[in-house]
């Protein structure tokens, strides 16, 4: 077989066959084919590593099995000008085995994206609560937070006995809580509710772009950037900007 098409073989392989594809070309003493497999193995090591991290994101999900239902709870959108705050709420299966879970803050857009998918198929529930601009100049941001959180769990198809939560103990919650500090990073199934979350509010950022062009919405994401501060003073607010956030500038443009 040409090396080129072997190439193809490899590139294509899912992981989990990648040793019986070593094993079969192990002995060709081509360079292009020696080269292939060595990137072959270096690939089964980096899941290996991967598979090792993931083992310690999910220590407090096997800490607390016993509970039964265990639900990552997490949030974004606390700090942009304009858009809602999101809250994801996930309970991961038992036998979890997604890989590259993470802070949704360290991951790429499509591995965010790549992953929403995932999880939205293999989560046991999974559910998403927002809180409105109007809402967040109503009652506070802390408190829209908790407001979205609890709409994200009361949105699970199956009722948690745990809630994993990062680093906040929600109010008006029954079921026991274990608040994380910097959670995200620690745990799989707060890293899979932050994931979906930010995912939902992106997309949504993405079509009040198109609805409120000139602000960079895609871009920025409703986040305080130069650009976005400086159209917010040159054309005003927009519906989904929070009153209560953007004051200051909006009192330095009078001036």
């Amino acid at each position: 077989m040409k090396i080129q098409e072997i190439k193809e073989q490899f590139k294509n392989c899912p992981t989990d066959l990648l040793p019986q594809l070593i094993e079969t070309y192990g002995h060709d003493e081509r360079s292009g084919i020696r080269a292939e497999i060595a990137r072959a193995v270096k690939r089964l090591e980096a899941v290996e590593k991967e598979k090792e991290r993931m083992f310690t994101m999910l220590r407090f999900e096997r800490e607390y099995a016993y509970a039964g239902y265990l639900c990552g709870i997490d949030e974004v959108g606390r700090g942009p000008l304009a858009g809602p705050v999101v809250a994801g709420a996930v309970i991961l299966p038992k036998d979890c085995s997604i890989l590259y879970l993470n802070d949704s803050k360290q991951l790429s857009a499509q591995k965010r994206e790549a992953l929403y998918e995932v999880i939205m198929k293999e989560a046991v529930a999974a559910g998403i609560g927002c809180a409105s601009p109007e809402r967040i100049d109503e009652i506070n941001i802390l408190q829209a937070t908790y407001e979205a959180m609890r709409e994200a769990v009361g949105r699970l198809s199956v009722q948690p006995d745990l809630l994993l939560n990062d680093a906040v103990t929600i109010p008006g919650i029954r079921c026991r809580q274990v608040p994380i500090i910097k959670g995200d990073a620690k745990s799989a199934s707060i890293a899979a509710a932050s994931i979906i979350a930010k995912v939902t509010r992106d997309r949504m950022m993405v079509q009040y772009d198109s609805i409120f062009p000139g602000y960079g919405f895609e871009a920025n994401k409703g986040y305080g950037s130069a650009a976005h501060i400086d159209a917010l003073k040159r054309l005003g607010p927009t519906p989904i900007h929070r009153r209560s956030f953007i004051k200051n500038f909006m009192e330095s443009a009078d001036e």
